[in-house]
Order: structure tokens, then sequence, then C-alpha cells
């Protein structure tokens, strides 16, 4: 199976002037600062730097890929060039995705760099866990403050059967690599799926108190094509956390990561426990974030196809940021309102997997 796209759409020409509703009292970055025409301003940006991984998750791609050809995918190079204009724009916080960041050649080369950009405030990355054993003390001496690693299960054979190639030993001692190095802030993200890993929600809890690390539980997203509908898999927030509520006393939290996460406190423990719930709880109002996939597209919002393409201005004007930097202003003109998942579980409307977007 190819991992397809919907064909991102340029910025319409009715665009092409927009300007951020903003003024100097309302940011640093006044002039061409990324604020959509909600009034919404952007200050994440999510970075892809491949869309190939070393597992299949079954919720986030086919079991067959054909991934893209190198030379339709960021350069590191032309990846650093796009995070120092968003950061330039005021960008404060940057994660680095995948696919699986790790398995990117040279990918420490560039997050050194990405460390220093003047007015970035956090980098931290999302990965499967896979690499860490190699790379934890590396990444942490590169600058990244704070890793995120998908984790579903704690069961051997159902990690198999839900990665399809995956080892959870592995994952499991690329978290010890993690905690080894000293990395502060440590969290497991759980995506949720009944008949596979609902039974195991409070065991993951308790596997995250034990390391005092955090934990998020994920509401199952519509996206891309994998088989079979969502329908019968999602399970919301609040399900999990009346689960949860049977073993522990769950105190709600007005701390953020930057992130859409809402977090719960464990009294006596350290770890916090969030639900991210693109369903159940819909928080585009408050949404800060953009995605650039592997190959330069800008997508305003997850749960829509609008994207701006970036990497042909990047080719194109490789001396020159000014086109790059127009661009990016211009195209927070298609950040939607808001998304709805809940009439696609079972036809989505978005067909690129995660894995092309980024995790």
């Amino acid at each position: 199976m190819r991992n397809e796209s919907l064909t991102p759409e340029a910025i319409p020409d009715s665009l092409v002037g927009f300007t951020p509703p903003t003024s100097p009292a309302s940011s640093r970055h006044a002039d061409g600062t990324l604020v959509d025409k909600y009034g919404r301003h952007v200050t994440y940006v999510r970075l892809s730097i491949t869309d190939r991984c070393d597992f299949r998750c079954c919720y986030c791609m086919a079991e067959e890929m054909t991934f893209l050809p190198r030379a339709q995918v960021l350069t590191l190079e032309e990846c650093l060039r796009l995070a120092s204009t968003f950061v330039d724009l005021g960008v404060t916080k940057l994660r680095v995705t995948g696919g699986e960041p790790l398995v990117r050649q040279n990918v420490v080369w560039l997050l050194e760099r990405l460390a220093v950009l003047p007015g970035l405030k956090e980098l931290v990355m999302t990965t499967n866990g896979s690499q860490l054993d190699r790379f934890a003390p590396a990444l942490l001496a590169a600058g990244v403050k704070r890793l995120n690693i998908s984790l579903d299960t704690l069961r051997a054979e159902r990690f198999k059967a839900i990665t399809r190639v995956g080892e959870l030993a592995k994952v499991l001692r690329g978290l010890d690599a993690a905690q080894a190095a000293g990395f502060q802030r440590l969290k497991l993200n759980t995506v949720m799926m009944r008949g596979t890993n609902d039974d195991e929600f409070p065991e993951m809890v308790e596997f995250a108190v034990a390391r005092e690390i955090d934990i998020s539980f994920i509401e199952e997203m519509p996206l891309g094509e994998i088989g079979h509908g969502r329908q019968s898999t999602y399970i919301s927030s609040e399900e999990a956390m009346a689960q949860l509520a049977e073993r522990f006393v769950l105190l709600p939290s007005t701390e953020s990561s930057g992130g859409p996460a809402r977090y719960w406190r464990i009294p006596g423990s350290s770890t916090r426990v969030g639900f991210i719930s693109p369903h159940s709880h819909n928080f585009c109002d408050s949404c800060n974030r953009v995605r650039i996939t592997a190959r330069g597209e800008l997508y305003p919002c997850l749960g829509n196809n609008d994207a701006s393409h970036l990497l042909p201005l990047l080719r194109a004007h490789p001396t020159d940021d000014r086109p790059l930097r127009a661009a990016i202003v211009q195209s927070m003109g298609i950040k939607a309102k808001g998304h709805d998942f809940s009439n696609q579980m079972n036809a989505p409307q978005v067909v690129r997997f995660m894995s092309m977007t980024g995790g």
C-alpha cells in the first residue's frame, strides 16, 4: 500500500495579502507574527524529519508501506532553515517527530543546531523508544529537554501485535537509558484502543508512577485508511478516567506542557496523568500548533487537508528566506477554526497516515 496523502492546496489568491490581527502590544513579533484569523497565536511547531519508521503501528500506518523517495524529503539543512524561520516568527517550542526521528541519519547534528536557535525555549522529541538505548545521552547533550515515548502496552505479545514488528524489551531498555542519561521529564504516550489495550490503563499508570514519569492517554484519531473503522475501537477520555478512578485518586491540575494534554495528579506521586481528547473535548479554541511534514508541507490543522507547500520555496530560494517567511505568515489564513472527527471514525476525510503528518 502506498503512503498516499491528499495533495495539499496552495495558498488561495484571497489569502495572499493576509495580515495576522496583531499589534505591538500583543506580540514581540507584531510584524508578521504567527497569529491566525481567529486570533490564536502559533508558538509551537511539530517538525517531522522523516516519514520512515522501524515499527508499523496498526493505528499509524499500513502494514505494507511505500515511503517517500529521499529527494522528496526535507534535507537536515532545510529542516534547520524552516525551524529558524519559525523561531524568528515567534515560535518558542519545537517538537521533532517522524515517522521515527531517530532512524534519520545525522539527527544529532540537526538537534545540536536547533537547540541553540535564539528565542527557542523548548526543543523536545517524540520517539517510539526503539533507538533510545543508543541515542539517549547524545540527545540530552544536544539540548533536547523532554522526550515523549510512545508505549501502548506492557505485554510483549500485545506490543508485537500493535507494532507488527517491534520488541517491547528494546523500548524498555531505551526508557532505562533515557532515565539513566538524566532526562528530568519523560512522558509515555498511550493510544487507547478498545479490545486491544483497554484492560491495561491502571497497569500503565502504576508503571509510570513507579518510574516517576508522566503518561498521557490519547483518543484514537481517524487519520489514514488502515483497513478497518475506528468507531469500534474508540474509547473516550471519560471512560478511561472512570476506569483509573477505581484505583487512583485523580486531582485536576492546571499544569500544561504547552500541548493539548489536560493533566491530573495522583497524591503522593510526581506522576502527571494526561488525557488528549480530540473527540470528546475538542481543544481547537486554544490551538497554538502547526505541523510540518517530512516533505515540507505546512498543515495548520491536523484534522484538515489544507496545507501549504514549503519545500519548493526552500529550493527555489536557497539563500533568501523572505519568500518562505511570507508563505508561512500567509498560511495562517488557512488554519481552520476547528476539526470534527466524530463523523469520520469509519470513513476518514484525512487520508494521509499519521506517520506522514508527523506524530
